[in-house]
């Protein structure tokens, strides 16, 4: 019982993590009903920074880590804001429908790219704010990272639901997720509403990257298998559902730490996938998404 908890526990902590970076696709599918399918390599740059800032490579450490956190959520916010500008904004200005899809593909190889070149191939182990020490938890012994990282998962999304909710520029987020055109009707500034939902999904990727850093390795390719297990995450609970992509999370979470343990590793994956087989065949705009009725 005590190995399931243990396991439940690590699941959750690495399903709010899918759940921070399916909640940047879906902020900018609201806006723009685009994606930006270089998610992963947003959060490998946000740990590299990180690194650089926080850890002993580039003849660090120059900041502490709380005083970090804030310096990659600003570097994630410019990273997305370029990516809108060069990948984004040209496909919707000439309604291409998968001009998009390839710019934001193709940036993501380019970031890589340069992490690889700037930072080397090698993993580097990212240091710790907090003890390493395990914390017994209900029988559980859990990392106090783990702990964290549901915290600042909870807390980052809940910080964005309030500014959606109580600020006028969330308002204006929100008026042209419900419909661009009327929006900008309405004297709303629709691109630049568009950008800052590209800046905002960078930032979440780039702070899902400072958080699940120091439990596991960092590297240039730490973002490919993340992203695209996000995505998954974010087709599972619905593109239009922000409880949808956090309990999509941790559905994929729970399922990959108890396949793993056991059957095998080797099998981790495959609940996950099976799920959004499953889903895509019988709820095609995910557990919590709703359909949308086009006119033509």
């Amino acid at each position: 019982m005590d190995i399931l908890l243990q396991l439940l526990m690590s699941g959750v902590a690495l399903g709010m993590i899918y759940a921070v970076i399916a909640f940047g696709y879906q902020s900018t599918f609201a806006t723009s009903g685009t994606l930006n399918f270089g998610q992963g390599e947003a959060l490998m740059l946000g740990a590299m920074v990180g690194l650089s800032l926080s850890g002993d490579i580039m003849g660090g450490p120059y900041v502490n880590y709380w005083l970090m956190v804030p310096l990659v959520l600003l570097f994630g916010a410019l990273q997305g804001a370029l990516v809108e500008f060069v990948g984004v904004r040209p496909a919707i200005k000439t309604k291409s429908e998968f001009g998009w899809i390839m710019s934001t593909i193709a940036l993501g190889i380019i970031f890589r790219n340069v992490a690889e070149n700037v930072w080397g191939r090698d993993d580097l182990p990212f240091p710790s704010p907090l003890p390493t020490t395990p914390i017994h938890l209900f029988g559980a012994n859990v990392l106090p990272m783990e702990l964290m990282v549901v915290v600042g998962a909870i807390l980052m999304m809940a910080l964005v639901e309030f500014f959606n909710r109580r600020s006028i520029y969330g308002k204006a987020v929100v008026a042209t997720s419900s419909d661009r055109d009327a929006a900008g009707l309405m004297g709303i500034n629709t691109g630049l509403v568009i950008t800052f939902s590209y800046a905002l999904s960078s930032m979440s990727a780039a702070f899902a990257g400072v958080l699940i850093a120091p439990i596991t390795l960092t590297g240039a390719s730490m973002g490919a298998v993340l992203g695209l297990k996000a995505f998954a995450v974010a087709i599972i609970g619905g593109l239009t559902s922000g409880l949808g992509v956090i309990v999509g999370g941790l559905l994929l979470g729970v399922a990959e730490t108890t396949t793993g343990f056991y059957v095998s590793t080797g099998y981790k994956d495959v609940p996950g996938l099976v799920l959004l087989l499953l889903v895509l065949a019988i709820k095609p705009s995910g557990l919590f998404g709703k359909t949308t009725i086009k006119k033509v």
